[in-house]
Order: C-alpha cells, then structure tokens, then sequence
C-alpha cells in the first residue's frame, strides 16, 4: 500500500536543507563584514600616520622668518646698500690721503687700519651714537634725542668729515621720509635742530620702523666697513678679490666693535686713531683728490 507524503513530511523533509543555507549564507555574510571592518581598520590606521604627517611643519617651515623679521632685513639691505642714494662712494674718510702717505701700500696695511679705524676711531663712536639715538625714539626721549644729535654734530673731528656724515645723514632722512616714511618718523625727525649726522639718522629711521638695535648697528658697522674698503679697494689699487679677503677679515671686528658700541653709554665715547683724524685734515688741502674727504 502506497504511503501519501503530507504537507508536513514535505516540510520536515525540506527544513534542515534550508537550515543549512540560511546558516552558511549568515556565516559568509558576517566573514564579509569582518574582511570589510578589517579592511576599513587599516584604512584608517595608515591614513591616520599620514593625515598628522601632513600636518606637521616641515624643517624649513619652523625655521622661516616671521613677517617683522623678514621686513626688518628687506628695509636694512635696502637702505644700507650701495643703491640707496647717500653717496657713500664720493668719501674716503681720509683713506685717500693715508694711501699718499704711505700709511696704506697694500691689502694687509688696509685692513690693518680699517680695524683700528672700526675698533679705535670713528666706526666705534658712530656705532654708540646710532645706539643711543635708537633708545631715545624707542623711549620716545625727545629731550635726550636733540641733544644727542648737537653732541654727534659737535664731535666730527674735520671740516670734510663734517660734510661727510651730514651729507649722508640728510641724503638718508630726506630718502626715508619720501619713500619709507612711517607712523613716528616726522616726529623725531622734528626734535632734532641742526644737521643730523649719518650715525643718528639711521638710528632715528631704524628705531622708528621698529627694527631690532643690534640687526640696525650691525649693518651699519658693515656697510662702514664696505664703503672704506671699497675707497681703498680703487686708490691703492686692489684686486676684487684681495678687497674681498680685507672685508673678511674685518667681519670679527665689526661683530666686537658692534657689541662693545651696544653696552657703551656717552661717557665711553673717544677715539685713539690719531693718524686716521690727520689723514682727514690733511685731506682738505691734498692736491690731487678722487674723493669729498
């Protein structure tokens, strides 16, 4: 006798089949969604190391001047170059006269004089008064800036270094005030009666732009050094690179005298360069001159 399979014999037949699929299709699905968690964790650990590398400020980021800094040096390459107009060329300071002499024949007498000249003469009184001159307009010491510049003017040993130094310093404020003017400038500049000499006017304009005294003296210490050496560079004459090797081996000097001139009050003001203020007179009635002084 044939038995007749029931509804519920077919289903009880088929259930474990269906088990067995929808359990294997549950596994695959969550081994799916565990290589795809996996996969997306190691996504974001190596993104994670590169996003905060990224982030990072290079070396030469941390090392960049920052915009006062990198304004203070644009305006002292600008104004103590030989492009800016105060006719630093036309001066020797006497170092025509000592090559006539005989005091200077070569690059080593040349630089032996312009370290004196820096360390011992003019380079170091110049140095103290852009120094003080500085102070005061950071001080907004009105009284003390107008008697420094009469004491600066009063304190040139010659005629031609008085018209040396006043020249280049009303050449340097009549510059600065048409092209590089600032809030602070003319109300300096108005204190101070008389001539206002090369030292004190870069101070003045300096201390008002606000940059740093020690960036200021030491630039103007080198273009000092610069401008001499290129006056004894075309008397004596020297070769290019014989002028540069005196410059080089004036760079300690200028960084002492620099220091020296910083820590310096009125009272250290004095020069022992005797020779260098006779070379100076003795300039104004030499007969054959390439210079002002």
């Amino acid at each position: 006798m044939r038995r007749m399979r029931t509804p519920a014999m077919t289903m009880n037949t088929t259930m474990p089949t269906a088990m067995i699929i929808t359990t294997t299709t549950i596994i695959m699905i969550m081994v799916t969604i565990t290589m795809t968690t996996t996969a997306v964790t190691s996504i974001i650990t190596t993104a994670i190391p590169m996003l905060m590398t990224k982030n990072e400020p290079s070396p030469d980021a941390r090392s960049a001047m920052t915009q006062p800094e990198q304004a203070a040096l644009y305006r002292l390459l600008t104004w103590l170059s030989p492009s800016f107009p105060v006719g630093g060329f036309c001066y020797s300071s006497g170092i025509e006269w000592a090559v006539e002499a005989g005091d200077i024949s070569d690059a080593a007498s040349l630089e032996h004089w312009l370290a004196a000249m820096l360390a011992d003469g003019s380079g170091f009184c110049d140095g103290v008064l852009l120094a003080q001159s500085h102070r005061a307009v950071e001080a907004g010491d009105n009284r003390a800036l107008r008697e420094l510049a009469e004491l600066a003017a009063a304190l040139v040993p010659s005629r031609e270094r008085q018209l040396e130094t006043s020249t280049q310093g009303r050449a340097f404020i009549e510059i600065a005030r048409a092209a590089w003017n600032c809030d602070g400038l003319d109300h300096a500049i108005s204190h101070c009666e008389g001539a206002i000499v090369y030292p004190v006017a870069v101070g003045i304009v300096s201390a008002a732009h606000a940059i740093p005294l020690a960036q200021s003296l030491h630039a103007f210490l080198h273009v000092l050094a610069s401008n001499w050496t290129s006056a004894g560079t075309r008397l004596i004459p020297l070769g290019q690179t014989d002028s540069q090797r005196v410059l080089a081996a004036l760079e300690p000097v200028v960084a002492a005298t620099g220091q020296r001139a910083l820590s310096a009050t009125l009272d250290g003001l004095g020069s022992a360069t005797f020779r260098a203020d006779l070379a100076s007179l003795r300039h104004e009635t030499q007969y054959t001159r390439l210079f002002r002084s």
